[in-house]
């Protein structure tokens, strides 16, 4: 830094303390007993300003999005997220693979891709990604020995396999137990994958996502959507998360 500005800076500041700092002569600049007197406390000054500084660096630096989801929600939609890390680089992601819902709030994750059909909790950001809907599924193998039934008038004779878990609504397992006797159910799952894997291995007719199944190339939908079973597929983001640029960019390239 150049003399005269080193000069001004000083000036400055000891118009606005009331105190000469330093005195001038031939040889230079020479410390005042004040300036020995606040020495110690200008460099804890300085080293409480570096420290905030970077402080400050760290808090701006896009930590790993927290993203809950069932099942094999990542690999689903991979390509978007290959698409969205190629234009930042900078972002990660940490998918927390979980059936049980987790409390935004609270940070046990930043965001959350639920089905619902309930109206989800106000102090979120809630985006619609799209409506999931279910169908009934077999597997080639299975429709090789028993056939298909074409409607859910013609369950009766089939064997199925179901899904419950205390964590989640039994809106499947109630539409099929309102349909089938007890005894054509032949297994039931606590985890969405494994039922479908049981689907997919011959074991019986299933309710599947529409979505997910359709990745499936071994499983055929019997007939069409079961409307009444039609959810709202959400993407639900806590507030103090959404504060940070990464998150407010991703959900913007996400939810259309």
């Amino acid at each position: 830094m150049a003399q005269p500005t080193v000069s001004r800076r000083i000036d400055a500041l000891e118009s606005g303390m009331g105190l000469v700092l330093f005195d001038r002569d031939s040889r230079g600049f020479q410390q005042t007993n004040f300036a020995k007197a606040l020495l110690d406390l200008a460099e804890e000054m300085e080293g409480v300003a570096e420290k905030l500084e970077q402080t400050i660096n760290e808090l701006r630096k896009p930590k790993p999005i927290r993203i809950s989801a069932p099942g094999n929600f990542s690999e689903q939609v991979m390509d978007i997220f290959s698409e969205f890390s190629a234009r930042n680089p900078d972002v990660g992601f940490e998918f927390i693979h979980s059936i049980r819902v987790l409390d935004l709030a609270s940070g046990e994750a930043d965001i959350a891709v639920r089905i619902t059909k309930d109206e989800p909790d106000q102090d979120l950001i809630c985006r619609k990604i799209r409506d999931a809907k279910w169908a009934m599924f077999g597997s080639k193998s299975y429709a090789e020995k028993f056939g298909l039934p074409k409607s859910d008038a013609e369950l009766e004779g089939h064997r199925f396999v179901t899904f419950e878990n205390p964590n989640v609504p039994d809106t499947l397992h109630h539409w099929l137990i309102q349909r089938v006797a007890p005894e054509h159910i032949v297994a039931s799952y606590l985890d969405v994958d494994l039922m479908q894997a049981a689907v997919r291995s011959g074991q019986g007719l299933g309710l599947l996502n529409v979505m997910q199944a359709r990745h499936d190339s071994t499983l055929i939908r019997c007939w069409d959507d079961i409307e009444e079973l039609t959810r709202q597929h959400l993407m639900l983001i806590s507030p103090e998360a959404y504060r940070r640029p990464e998150v407010k960019t991703f959900t913007k390239f996400f939810a259309p």
